[in-house]
């Protein structure tokens, strides 16, 4: 599965993921890959994002916690959520 993370200033995170877990407006959900067509809002809260892969880039890095267990995590207040085709592109703000 396949994620994006765009905000108004830039893509933050692009890469390949075996899972996100996202803070949906009825409480926290997870996409794993060929997971169904789905669009969502999404409240205030952390994106945690599996990727043992995944590369930052060094310009957002920071913006990024690092978990113990190799997830990441990024904090928003709201944001959109669509996933199509094992591509997940979230619009947060």
């Amino acid at each position: 599965m396949y994620l994006e993370i765009v905000t108004p200033e830039a893509i933050l995170f692009s890469s390949e993921i075996v899972s996100v877990s996202v803070p949906g407006m009825d409480g926290q959900f997870q996409l794993l890959d060929n997971h169904a067509a789905i669009v969502s809002t999404l409240k205030d809260g952390e994106i945690k994002i599996e990727s043992p892969q995944a590369k930052l880039d060094e310009l957002y890095a920071d913006k990024f916690t690092k978990t113990k267990d190799g997830q990441f995590l990024y904090a928003i207040n709201s944001g959109t959520l669509e996933l199509n085709n094992n591509k997940v592109i979230i619009l947060a703000d």
